[in-house]
């Protein structure tokens, strides 16, 4: 297939091969991807996705927070975040309400939520340890640390940006 203008911008297939070999983004994406389908499949018996769990621990531990708040500590955009929060809200494991302004919404884990982080939460914990074992201590302490890195490289850049992002569960 050409594709018009294709002599002047065609990349080299080397050049490509380094983009699918070492793109921060694509391969932290990757790794994103594959554990989170561990967590998933551990959390499975729970009925959480590893989403949702790490969206009723930040909310757990931020009490109660708006959106925008929120949304910061999990370093998400607040589309996504509301996207997220429906089910759990749906499903009565969150509140949300007005918050002391009108204009902004506060998020709270709710009691039946509370016990679908006590169930999930062992669940949890082994798919956890089963990351840490096969990494090794040293090289995952290493990979937060790495990580953490990394999240503050955009959050440095970028004016209202997430602050304390590894701080909360994301």
């Amino acid at each position: 297939m050409h594709l018009p203008g294709d002599e002047a911008t065609n990349v080299d297939s080397s050049k490509l091969r380094e983009v699918a070999w070492a793109c921060a983004c694509a391969n932290l994406r990757k790794a994103a991807r594959a554990v989170t389908q561990l967590f998933d499949a551990a959390l499975a018996p729970s009925g959480l996705k590893a989403t949702q769990f790490t969206l009723l621990v930040t909310s757990r531990l931020a009490g109660e927070a708006t959106i925008n708040g929120l949304a910061e500590r999990m370093a998400m955009d607040r589309t996504t975040l509301s996207r997220n929060l429906k089910p759990l809200v749906r499903e009565g494991l969150l509140e949300v309400g007005p918050g002391e302004d009108g204009r902004t919404r506060l998020v709270r884990i709710s009691q039946q939520g509370q016990q679908a982080l006590n169930k999930a939460y062992p669940m949890w914990r082994a798919a956890q340890e089963e990351v840490v074992r096969a990494l090794g201590k040293d090289r995952y302490e290493a990979l937060l640390g790495d990580v953490g890195q990394a999240i503050a490289l955009v959050a440095d850049r970028s004016p209202g940006s997430p602050s304390g992002a590894r701080g909360g569960a994301a």
